[in-house]
C-alpha cells in the first residue's frame, strides 16, 4: 500500500515504511542521515537511485514526528535484546577466541 505521492516510492508492506521493491527501510537511511552520509553516498551503499534515496528522506521530513518515535523504539529495542545464554555463551567464546588470535597476531 503506497504511503506517499512520489510515484509510489515508499510502502508499507507491514514493517513500517520502505523503498519500494527494496526492503530497505527509511529508519535505514535514517541511522546515515544521522551520522550525515549525503543522499548519493547512501545510494552507493544500498544500490538505490538517488531518486529512490530522496523519496526516503522526503518521507522522513515529511512525518518527521512519527518517523522519529517509531525509530527511537527500535533503538530502544535493538539495545535491551539479550540472547539467550546459550548463545550469550558461544559468543562470549568466539570473541575470547578472537581476541588470543589477535594477541598472537600482535604479538601481545
Amino acid at each position: 500500500m503506497p504511503v506517499t505521492g512520489d510515484a509510489d516510492l515508499i510502502v508499507n508492506r507491514g514493517r513500517g515504511p520502505e523503498i519500494a521493491g527494496t526492503r530497505i527501510t527509511v529508519f535505514d537511511v535514517m541511522d546515515y542521515l544521522k551520522h550525515d552520509w549525503q543522499r548519493d553516498r547512501i545510494a552507493a551503499l544500498f544500490r538505490l537511485s538517488s531518486r529512490d534515496v530522496q523519496a526516503a528522506i522526503g518521507y522522513i521530513e515529511t512525518h518527521r514526528e512519527q518517523v522519529e518515535a517509531e525509530y527511537q523504539a527500535i533503538l530502544e529495542r535493538h539495545h535491551s535484546y539479550r540472547c539467550p545464554p546459550d548463545v550469550q555463551a558461544k559468543v562470549d567464546r568466539c570473541r575470547q577466541a578472537a581476541e588470543r588470535r589477535l594477541a598472537k597476531i600482535h604479538g601481545l
